[in-house]
């Protein structure tokens, strides 16, 4: 991925990602950010409701977007500044989601590109439009996405092995804490 710069931009650009609605990724959404809404995962509540099954959070979809901006445009070094959202319909598991941005407006002498921002379903619908403001990295950013199973990902992947060596480096650095603590308080008393 590279990121682009304000001088790269043009009115009209756009870029977009396409998503199937996982269920496995909207569980991991709900956990991550607390909202435990019956609406999104528990069948029996959802046929209750007027969606009849359960949706996708909004803000799910709405992270899409926020995808395409930090991955393609303006891409990696972007900052997100203000998003204005409406969510038009609801999106079911399955469903494939296109994500879009359009640059509207390039404001260079203040580093920030206005983008329509649209979410469609699989049969063309909008589901979510809205407008984002957006500060590109002044410099061009090249940056490769970390390969799955590094850092604390791969300590779940990994299993008992790594929870066990991971339990004995914790157990031991609260040992030397310890040894340390003793020390200090042993040279305090002999002065």
């Amino acid at each position: 991925m590279i990121g682009i710069t304000i001088g790269d931009v043009r009115v009209g650009d756009t870029a977009q990602i396409v998503r199937r609605v996982d269920g496995g990724d909207i569980a991991s959404f709900v956990d991550a950010v607390g909202d435990y809404n019956p609406v999104h995962g528990d069948r029996g509540y959802a046929a209750t409701t007027m969606f009849k099954e359960p949706i996708a959070p909004g803000i799910w979809t709405a992270g899409l977007v926020s995808g395409v901006i930090g991955t393609r445009l303006p891409g990696p070094g972007a900052i997100y500044l203000r998003q204005e959202l409406k969510f038009l319909k609801p999106v079911f598991f399955g469903d494939v989601i296109t994500a879009r941005v359009e640059v509207l407006e390039v404001l260079r002498e203040r580093n920030r590109i206005r983008l329509k921002t649209v979410c469609e379903n699989q049969r063309g619908e909008e589901v979510l439009t809205g407008e984002a403001l957006v500060m590109p990295s002044k410099t061009s950013v090249e940056y490769a996405r970390p390969q799955t199973g590094t850092g604390f990902v791969s300590l779940w992947a990994l299993g008992p092995w790594a929870w066990a060596a991971q339990g004995t480096a914790v157990l031991g650095m609260i040992g030397l804490s310890a040894l340390s603590a003793m020390a200090g308080a042993g040279g305090a008393e002999r002065r």
